[in-house]
């Protein structure tokens, strides 16, 4: 293929994508108005309390440390 017809290519697959994006444009934008207005649930704010109590150690049986390789092996 030559440069010319390169250049030609992405001219036509450019403007195959702007096209594409406006048709999804449009279609949100259908979408949005077809969509009924439902009410969100209210967002919960505020902190949420961790317990100071230590976890199950069953939780981690069988879990490698990350970045340090399993118990058994060496590390790389």
């Amino acid at each position: 293929m030559s440069l010319q017809d390169d250049l030609t290519a992405v001219r036509r697959n450019l403007n195959e994508l702007v096209r594409s994006v406006e048709r999804l444009e449009r279609d949100v934008q259908d979408a949005a108005r077809q969509a009924p207005a439902t009410p969100r649930a209210p967002r919960q704010e505020g902190m949420v309390p961790v317990p100071d109590t230590p976890y199950d150690s069953s939780l981690w049986k069988d879990a490698d440390d990350e970045g340090l390789g399993s118990r058994d092996r060496r590390a790389p």
